[in-house]
């Protein structure tokens, strides 16, 4: 089987297993958003997949599984501080969901998410399959805009972090850093990571493939779970002061407030 086959195979079969077993931990404790910190850690496990099968020159797979470990690391150890930080507390988007969706619903969400772990990894698989003995101009840009933009989603969940961990915020809108200048920082470097594998993916065999990342990404985050979600449980939460800084903030690529 060509390895362009079986990698994806593999990579499914490993991560689907996990997320069975997540889904039946999550249940049993009643918080299903302990699903989000394994879709963060599954890229690592693919990523090791890749590293073990696919046949491509070693310095683009040191940099490909490289990259895409120190990515999955970062978001998998900041939201298993998040979340299991209250285990017995459910995020209010899953609690939301809870009121809509089945248990069974919710193990085919989780199997979705699975399926969006290998589909989204396809273009590591593209990259470190290729043979060409020599990084190309193109490679070199996406991979620094992936690293850029591992710093800045970084940087944007360390600052709300630090805005709720202090207690006269309670109720308030963080507006630090990098919120300051966007409502979602955090979900804009998280689509320009996206975009910069994409980028990067460009130089290799199949490599325009890859552009189903960016797009099932956005629009996850524009029409799905991201910014409507997040922005009507802040409204509930925050009321009118999360209005007015909807008003004065972009809602998504930083830019300078509205008077």
């Amino acid at each position: 089987m060509s390895p362009y086959l079986s990698i994806p195979l593999i990579a499914f079969a490993a991560v689907s297993f996990i997320m069975i077993l997540i889904y039946i931990w999550g249940r049993s404790i009643r918080n299903y958003g302990v699903v989000d910190i394994f879709w963060a850690f599954n890229f690592l496990v693919i990523a090791a997949v890749i590293w073990f099968l696919a046949d491509g020159f070693i310095e683009r797979k040191v940099l490909v599984c490289g990259l895409a470990s120190l990515w999955s690391l970062r978001l998998g150890v900041y939201l298993l501080i998040r979340v299991g930080s209250h285990l017995n507390e459910e995020e209010g988007r899953y609690k939301a969901l809870r009121e809509e969706w089945s248990d069974t619903i919710f193990f085919l969400f989780f199997q979705a998410q699975a399926f969006s772990n290998v589909m989204l990894a396809l273009p590591f698989s593209l990259i470190a399959l290729n043979t060409e003995p020599q990084i190309s101009i193109v490679e070199y840009i996406g991979a620094a805009m992936w690293l850029l933009s591992i710093i800045g989603e970084g940087l944007s969940d360390w600052q709300l972090k630090n805005f709720k961990k202090n207690p006269g915020n309670k109720g308030k809108v963080c507006q630090d850093g990098l919120w300051n200048y966007s409502r979602h920082p955090n979900y804009f470097f998280q689509l320009m990571i996206w975009v910069s594998v994409f980028i990067m993916a460009l130089a290799s065999p199949y490599g325009y493939l890859a552009i189903i990342c960016p797009v099932s990404i956005g629009y996850l985050i524009f029409k799905v779970t991201g910014i409507p979600m997040t922005e009507e449980q802040a409204i509930r939460s925050r009321g009118d002061l999360y209005k007015e800084y909807q008003r004065t903030t972009s809602i998504f690529v930083p830019w300078f407030k509205k008077n």
